[in-house]
């Protein structure tokens, strides 16, 4: 197998943007054998999110069925998330050592484990710790793109990321409500149950249909001592967000994981600037081909995500401040039709990628996610506006940026470590989700019109300092913009 940047291109396509197209991709998938990839790799990625939700809505059940508060049902989905940030980039980049396949069938065979936990798991720390063990398996996402731009026609490439990408916020929001009507009706063990066979599914499809081998180019071992002080750093700056955003930005313990934040990133800094063959030579983190892409990742998550998954949903709920629904509806209405759109959205925003240029797909999606921030803040007390605006975030952030800023991640990673950008970008989606909650949830949370109205300017805000940085986002080699 290749690297997945491209070595030539196409002449330029209509409107100024050149297609990329590899040196052998005569040689790769198309058709049948090209689909057959594609929806194996869709059930590898589907086990991960239906974990992540089809167990939200079950989460008060859960605590209850082990004599517990409510509360302590957040380290369920908090470790499962950590575990993500974690393997993303670890797994990812040890897949450049040991083959795309060996690494998903790690993956799933971790998660089956940490779901089998889950199952007969009598107390609740042991099911966390089953979660933690399924959280490996965000892993899967980074791998299922790399995997797609090393096997599959440049010609399909764009579309088969969208398809990817259309899964990562769930199947069209019907998963979340299968959740809870399963945990209400049979127990929330029901749900470890399927996700487990499609596990079982998955696992058997991809041993049967991806490729194995190692990739051809990569040269070293792993970087285990990079990995560490990645991890290290990665679970402290999760810890310094959360307990920052509940005791206080300038409490002790908040201080206390600031410093080994900066201190953990150092280390990482120091020791992969001494590494012959690092997780991330640090002359690439410095460079258009990452930064930008890391950067733009958080800081559009940080702006969307809470307008669409916090800011909009608490907004939508409250009787005296908002619109006064249930929760149910609300999650009908400004929740639903986002994930449904972005099912259909993003592979054509593939398409579009493949024939336009990756970036000029980025800008586009981050740019009109802009606007659609802009158009929820101004009209914060319609919700016929607000409506309209988390719909049409479903076609542009949903479809569009997401699909981009993940083939980005793969196109524009280092050829001597085709999994790096991939698996750290993928982390960089909890890291911006979590920062961006944790920024507008005190304005939020004094649950007056004028407060929402702040929290989604603060969203606005984020997300004009996103669409900047992504026009610092280099184009992959033989595109133009």
């Amino acid at each position: 197998m290749n690297t997945p940047t491209p070595a030539t291109a196409a002449p330029p396509a209509q409107g100024g943007a050149a297609v990329v197209v590899p040196d052998d991709d005569a040689t790769k998938l198309s058709g049948r054998r090209a689909a057959q990839l594609i929806s194996t790799l869709l059930l590898g990625v589907l086990s991960f999110q239906l974990n992540a939700s089809m167990v939200t809505p079950a989460l008060p059940q859960i605590a209850a069925s082990f004599g517990e508060s409510a509360d302590s049902a957040a380290p369920i989905q908090s470790m499962f998330f950590l575990a993500g940030a974690i393997a993303g980039p670890v797994i990812g980049r040890w897949s450049d050592f040991i083959g795309r396949r060996t690494a998903l069938l790690l993956v799933l065979g971790i998660m089956g484990a940490g779901t089998i936990l889950c199952i007969a798991a009598p107390t609740l720390p042991l099911l966390v710790t089953g979660r933690f063990l399924q959280g490996v398996s965000s892993a899967v996402f980074a791998l299922a793109y790399i995997v797609l731009s090393e096997n599959l026609q440049a010609k399909v490439f764009g579309t088969s990321v969208g398809i990817i990408a259309a899964i990562n916020g769930g199947i069209g929001g019907v998963d979340g409500y299968v959740g809870g009507l399963m945990a209400e009706t049979l127990g929330f063990r029901s749900i470890f149950v399927v996700v487990l066979v499609l596990t079982a599914i998955a696992a058997l499809c991809i041993f049967r249909l991806v490729p194995a081998g190692r990739p051809a180019g990569v040269r070293g071992a792993m970087d285990w001592w990079g990995a560490g002080s990645l991890s290290l750093f990665l679970v402290f700056l999760t810890y310094f967000v959360s307990d920052g955003s509940a005791a206080g930005w300038t409490s002790p313990t908040a201080l206390a994981l600031l410093a080994g934040t900066v201190l953990s990133f150092a280390g990482f800094w120091f020791i992969e600037k001494r590494r012959s063959h690092p997780l991330i030579a640090v002359h690439h983190l410095r460079s258009r081909q990452v930064w930008p892409v890391i950067a733009t990742t958080v800081l559009t998550l940080a702006g969307i995500f809470a307008v669409i998954n916090f800011t909009v949903v608490l907004l939508s709920q409250d009787s005296d401040g908002g619109f006064g629904l249930s929760a149910s509806i609300s999650a009908l209405l400004f929740l639903t039709p986002a994930a449904l759109i972005g099912v259909f959205a993003a592979p054509l925003a593939g398409w579009l990628a493949d024939r336009r240029g990756w970036v000029r797909i980025l800008r586009l999606g981050t740019s009109l996610s802009l606007v659609c921030a802009v158009v929820a803040a101004v009209f914060s007390s319609s919700p016929v506006a607000v409506f309209i605006a988390i719909a049409c975030l479903g076609i542009f952030y949903n479809g569009f940026f997401l699909t981009a800023i993940n083939g980005l991640s793969v196109l524009l990673s280092p050829k001597e470590a085709p999994a790096a950008l991939p698996g750290i970008n993928g982390a960089s989606f909890g890291i911006g989700a979590s920062l961006g909650v944790v920024l507008v949830a005190p304005f939020a949370a004094q649950a007056t019109a004028a407060g929402y109205a702040t929290a989604l300017w603060i969203s606005v805000g984020i997300t004009a300092a996103a669409f900047i940085v992504s026009l610092f986002v280099a184009a992959p080699k033989g595109e133009t913009v």
